[in-house]
């Protein structure tokens, strides 16, 4: 299949060169298509029109296999510290050139903790989503915080964020992902903020459940 989504995740390895090797061992029997070092360095590790082993188990939309659907791209961090401007602005042009080629979506642009919830916390909390919708690569909810949902709807944040592509799991899961990709710095149950950014999302990104051609 061709690829249609991008998946961001961190090493969280002491160094650059230690995530190369790991990355480059077959023994380990993980791979991703690109790793970008901190001072900017883009390593093309598999061709992007091969499948490599960067998502494991998980789902988008209707994508279960998600490796087969995927470019990976692995950024040096430890997954604690910011991550550096050079880094940033490589990835921005590696985005725009991947995402421009195989013609994916901004909406189509996730995280490992998004199709893993639950799993995977990558790229976590320090990563700058916000940036990249600036840049027109991601996406960004928009809400009126003077015009919220009146009551807080579990059911329907869980459809909400089903209908943007996250997979069917407890709602408490999904918050959780949510919330580090979209709000890191909010604590306790689901509110009003959530509902709204989560519908926002659905209603103007719904999930594309269309197989694209092999």
């Amino acid at each position: 299949m061709l690829p249609d989504l991008v998946v961001l995740h961190y090493t969280a390895m002491p160094s650059c060169a230690e995530a190369r090797d790991r990355l480059c061992d077959a023994a380990t029997e993980v791979s991703a298509h690109y790793l970008i070092a901190e001072n900017g360095e883009v390593l093309a590790l598999v061709p992007e029109e091969l499948r490599a082993w960067h998502a494991g188990a998980g789902a988008w939309g209707s994508v279960s296999d998600v490796n087969s659907r995927s470019i990976g791209i692995e950024l040096a961090n430890s997954g604690s510290q910011p991550f550096a401007a050079p880094q940033m602005l490589a990835l921005e042009a590696l985005l725009a050139d991947v995402m421009g080629r195989w013609q994916i979506a901004p909406q189509r642009l996730i995280g490992h903790s998004d199709m893993a919830p639950g799993r995977k916390g990558d790229p976590g909390p320090r990563f700058d989503w916000h940036r990249l919708a600036r840049a027109g690569l991601s996406v960004w909810p928009q809400v009126d915080l003077e015009d919220l949902p009146s009551m807080v709807d579990t059911a329907a944040f869980h459809a909400a964020l089903r209908g943007f592509g996250y997979p069917d799991l407890a709602p408490e899961t999904l918050l959780a992902a949510f919330r580090l990709r979209f709000r890191p710095w909010a604590r306790g149950p689901l509110d009003s903020v959530d509902l709204a950014m989560a519908t926002d999302l659905a209603d103007r990104f719904p999930v594309d459940v269309t197989p694209r051609p092999a």
